[in-house]
């Protein structure tokens, strides 16, 4: 591993507002359900970034909605470190960090638990549809952790990933909140949408259209 991964993943584990988990079968699980009691210390809604990278959309949404606690979920380390420092060194106490795969989110938190999900610029496996944060095996995970009312919000610059997700959300007949197929087109203004990701601004760039979709389960 290169130094400077490896100074991030040393220094990862001194963060506070980090949790690592690699351990599924522990005698010892995570304290699922104590995100408000315990961690933030208060009752307000709790929203996931899955896949959230360096973070960038956590951090923005964190400003914009400091009554609500948002968690970035990730594997890779050496990314979520960018975010998780940041985080810590401009005082965000609405932000946490959970490395750990997104197939075990029911291990980390409990049944109506969690309020709203975010899914930005995730890889579309262009192969393996089961792989997609936005398929049906994905949505009955989230469903097992969503308060009534959930939405989950798909921000993306793939046309296959935007058109399958519109295929799952008719196929369990889902109620869609709101749908836009070129976000900078049609709602530049939007301060939630107009947040940027390292990745967006790349697809931007490149003269690509960034989709927006958000609906219910």
């Amino acid at each position: 591993m290169p130094k400077i991964k490896q100074r991030r993943f040393d220094e990862m584990r001194k963060l506070e507002n980090v949790f690592e988990w690699t351990d599924y079968n522990s005698s010892n699980p995570f304290p699922k359900g104590t995100w408000n009691k315990e961690i933030f210390k208060n009752d307000n809604p709790i929203v996931l970034e899955l896949a959230c990278g360096k973070a960038e959309y956590s951090v923005g949404l964190g400003k914009l909605y400091p009554n609500k606690n948002f968690v970035g979920v990730d594997i890779k380390g050496n990314r979520m470190w960018v975010g998780a420092t940041k985080a810590k060194s401009q005082g965000m106490n609405n932000l946490r960090f959970l490395r750990a795969y997104i197939d075990h989110l029911d291990q980390f938190f409990c049944e109506n638990e969690v309020s709203e999900i975010w899914v930005l610029f995730s890889d579309p496996y262009i192969k393996k549809e089961r792989k997609r944060l936005t398929s049906p095996k994905f949505l009955e995970l989230y469903r097992k952790i969503a308060k009534r009312g959930i939405s989950i919000n798909l921000k993306t610059d793939s046309d296959l990933l935007y058109e399958f997700t519109h295929e799952v959300i008719e196929e369990e007949n889902l109620e869609i909140y709101r749908d836009i197929k070129d976000v900078y087109e049609e709602c530049p203004d939007d301060p939630q949408l107009s947040i940027q990701t390292y990745y967006e601004k790349m697809h931007l760039k490149n003269g690509k259209k960034i989709k927006f979709i958000s609906f219910g389960l």
